[in-house]
């Protein structure tokens, strides 16, 4: 296992894509880790300037409909969107690797009917799904969180399965199975580990999308009205387009930067893992 966490390591370090994604998470990581001192300690203080243009009255990145500082915003909604990628994210990691691990490893009638619970969330309008449990159950960020991660397993779920199938053919697998080791011990101890590479930079991808889906669903009027997230800030700032095009255009732009850093990451991570991705990117 270190081998081949060495052997991944020198293969990012050689490869500009992953440089520059981490170069970025790096950049927004201190960002969320020093908000108090980057953009205060309350983003919601309201200034007597309402909807300033960018640079007036000391207003970096101007001033929302409310008066609130568009900069110290956006840097405290840093934070909210990373916390809100990185716990999805890491929700559907779990969940579709011990679901596709057990389902790939075992087979048989378990895996019949955990493809089919696969086949019945992929066909489900999976926004629309969110938007109903939201609704529901209402929109705090845990909610958020959690529905997010638990209606985007699916395809680490799939990638897993594919994995298990594939290693649990292997001579050491069936080694341990003849010295008398344990199912559920193999399918922990030399199943997963040897499949999780792929999962990884699935999951840096559906970071990504995690923090889309928050930016719409905030951008729709159901986030959490007690954060600030760049999604509540580009749906502030909708009314004010016409007068006030910094509100939405800043902010739109956070996203886009954080969406293309985890991007760059995830496929980064693909070309590295996946020898036919790399030869093609040669």
């Amino acid at each position: 296992m270190r081998k081949t966490l060495n052997t991944l390591f020198e293969a990012i370090t050689k490869s500009p894509q992953l440089k520059m994604g981490f170069i970025f998470l790096a950049f927004l990581l201190l960002v969320a880790i020093f908000t108090p001192l980057i953009g205060g300690t309350n983003p919601k203080f309201i200034f007597p300037d309402v909807a300033t243009a960018p640079g007036v009255n000391n207003h970096v990145l101007g001033t929302d409909g409310l008066g609130r500082d568009l900069f110290n915003l956006i840097v405290h909604g840093t934070g909210t969107s990373l916390k809100i990628g990185f716990v999805s994210a890491t929700i559907s990691a779990v969940i579709g690797v011990v679901v596709g691990g057990t389902a790939g490893y075992f087979g048989g009638k378990l895996d019949r009917i955990v493809t089919e619970i696969i086949n019945v969330f992929l066909m489900t309008p999976t926004f629309f799904l969110i938007l109903i449990i939201v609704a529901l159950f209402g929109s705090s960020i845990m909610n958020v969180m959690i529905v997010i991660g638990i209606t985007g397993w699916t395809g680490n779920a799939r990638l897993m399965r594919a994995q298990a199938i594939s290693i649990k053919q292997r001579t050491y697998v069936q080694s341990a199975k003849a010295i008398g080791e344990k199912d559920i011990t193999i399918l922990w101890k030399h199943v997963i580990p040897n499949s999780i590479f792929p999962i990884i930079a699935n999951t840096t991808m559906h970071i990504s999308s995690s923090i889309l889906t928050e930016a719409g669903l905030s951008f729709l009027g159901l986030g959490d009205p007690n954060v600030v997230s760049w999604g509540q800030i580009i749906y502030s700032g909708k009314d004010y387009l016409p007068k006030g095009w910094w509100i939405s255009t800043f902010s739109g732009i956070a996203i886009v930067f954080t969406v293309y850093t985890f991007f760059l990451i995830g496929d980064g991570l693909n070309r590295v893992l996946s020898p036919k991705l790399k030869s093609l990117g040669n």
